[in-house]
């Protein structure tokens, strides 16, 4: 969770977002960790998708 955490304040400060509470901390790391995480799965998805049309 350290992390993540670590991950999000990262995001935050960089975009300049107003920080979030304490309680509503871990919920935006998780949402942040979410969109991080599907970008990555659309990206490889993509690359299969493009492989396999060539070859």
């Amino acid at each position: 969770m350290g992390f993540l955490l670590m991950i999000a304040r990262a995001f935050i400060n960089t975009f300049g977002i107003t920080q979030p509470g304490p309680k509503a901390e871990r919920h935006v790391a998780y949402y942040i960790g979410a969109l991080l995480a599907l970008i990555v799965i659309g990206m490889i998805a993509a690359l299969t998708i493009f492989l396999k049309m060539r070859g």
